[in-house]
């Protein structure tokens, strides 16, 4: 979430130190605010004091009391939940320059999924990604450490590192008799956000990888290109949010609005008043009224399942493929007066009508597994001539037969995507729209 009210929140973005941290954040400008703690809490603490005393006089070795400070709150925010942590200062501001700049990892979303370290996404042309990493991946080790009582955070630091610097990760998923490690090289992680391509003429299809500052300006300049190379016939849309891991609540918003005509788009609930708020459409919705398919899986997640789940509520198009991840909950960055930050999950959002994505994820309407070319063992019959295939074959009288033309380039290139089989259904749909004519838009 980029902005919750003008002048009061500071946003800080995501925490994207090599990988991107999962999920929607926000920064608070309440860096020495702090609640008042009740007496019975103050009563508790003694406890805490008696602690920190016996640590530092019979303790084998010398500590440092800020040390195990910062250890007490870590281990404390330890027993919320996976994305609550403590940031020390060196952290903290390590966060807020790789936000403005240059990041540099193996290029993955990580979070923690029943206690596992698991790889929620890979970014596209990264190092994960090139290595074969996939969506859901458990990673059991960092360069020979186990992960089994990492933090998220700690994992985040092990990962990221600098360019042309090396870590190998144990990964085990569905199908590996054993875990496998794979080997990964650093690199610049980059920062693009949209790309598109026309498909068969009329159908556009626009890949959001996660949705940064400029991702709705960058999405209406894809719009724009592919209504140009359509000459004005486009005749449906692909939108593909499958490994998204998120992003910027404000640009999901914007996005989704593009496409809903009115009513709401998401609602964020926390435990106080100012935490909760609807965003609604602004209507009408800024595009044609194309028939739309979404791909989502199990690597779209929060800011993605926001799109996702609104455009379901709305009937506005079809969600097609696997099930979502389910983050559905709000960090805020709060700065602490000694350059140390804590992120702390302070709300869940919820889409038009009232489903909480938590742990649930979005289901999409029509399931569609995604098949890799090995595991698609449908014999594909060859394509026998035709009549019109035959050289010499008659033409009709007083025609004359069309010149051999050479494929064009960008025939070529398409003729060398990876199978897809996800976006080979959702194209088909589109060009057999008629059958959706029915769909109701009030659901």
């Amino acid at each position: 979430m980029s902005y919750w009210r003008e002048n009061k929140y500071l946003r800080i973005g995501l925490l994207v130190l090599l990988v991107f941290t999962l999920g929607i954040t926000i920064g608070l400008g309440r860096s020495q605010k702090v609640s008042a703690v009740p007496d019975n809490v103050y009563e508790d603490l003694k406890g805490f004091t008696d602690v920190l005393g016996l640590v530092q006089r019979e303790y084998v070795e010398e500590t440092k009391p800020k040390d195990l400070i910062y250890g007490a709150i870590q281990g404390m925010l330890e027993t919320l939940d996976p994305h609550s942590a403590f940031l020390a200062p060196e952290n903290f501001k390590e966060m807020q320059e790789e936000t403005k700049g240059r990041f540099e990892g193996v290029g993955m979303e990580v979070g923690v999924r029943e206690g596992v370290l698991v790889c929620i996404a890979p970014i596209e042309d990264t190092p994960a990604f090139r290595a074969g990493i996939q969506a859901g991946d458990q990673i059991l080790k960092i360069d020979g450490e186990v992960t089994k009582d990492m933090t998220l955070l700690e994992a985040v630091k092990r990962l990221r590192g600098s360019k042309g610097s090396k870590v190998t990760i144990t990964i085990m998923r569905e199908g590996f008799a054993k875990p496998q490690e794979f080997a990964l090289v650093r690199d610049v992680i980059p920062m693009r956000s949209v790309r598109y391509e026309l498909m068969d003429k009329y159908y556009g299809y626009i890949r959001l990888s996660q949705f940064q500052e400029k991702t709705d300006s960058e999405f209406e300049k894809a719009v724009k290109a592919l209504e140009e190379e359509s000459k004005g016939s486009l005749k449906g849309l692909i939108l593909d949010l499958r490994n998204d891991p998120g992003g910027l609540l404000d640009q999901a918003v914007k996005v989704t609005d593009r496409f809903i005509e009115s009513g709401l788009i998401v609602s964020v609930e926390g435990r106080r008043e100012d935490q909760k708020m609807k965003f609604n459409a602004h209507g009408p919705g800024t595009l044609p009224p194309y028939p739309l398919v979404v791909l989502v899986n199990e690597g779209s997640a929060s800011a993605s399942e926001i799109v996702a789940g609104a455009i379901q509520d709305h009937g506005r198009g079809l969600i097609l493929g696997t099930h979502t991840f389910g983050k559905g909950s709000v960090q805020t960055i709060f700065p602490l007066r000694d350059g140390a930050g804590l992120r702390l999950t302070t709300a869940r959002y919820y889409t038009p009508k009232g489903r909480s994505i938590q742990a649930k994820g979005i289901l999409p309407d029509i399931e569609v597994k995604f098949l890799r070319p090995q595991e698609d063992k449908e014999e594909v019959a060859p394509k026998l001539p035709s009549e019109k295939d035959l050289k010499g074959h008659l033409i009709e009288p007083g025609k004359t037969p069309p010149p051999e033309q050479e494929k064009p380039k960008k025939e070529e290139e398409k003729a060398k995507r990876p199978p897809d089989n996800q976006l080979e259904t959702a194209l088909d749909l589109l060009k057999s729209w008629g059958i959706f004519k029915n769909l109701d838009k009030g659901k």
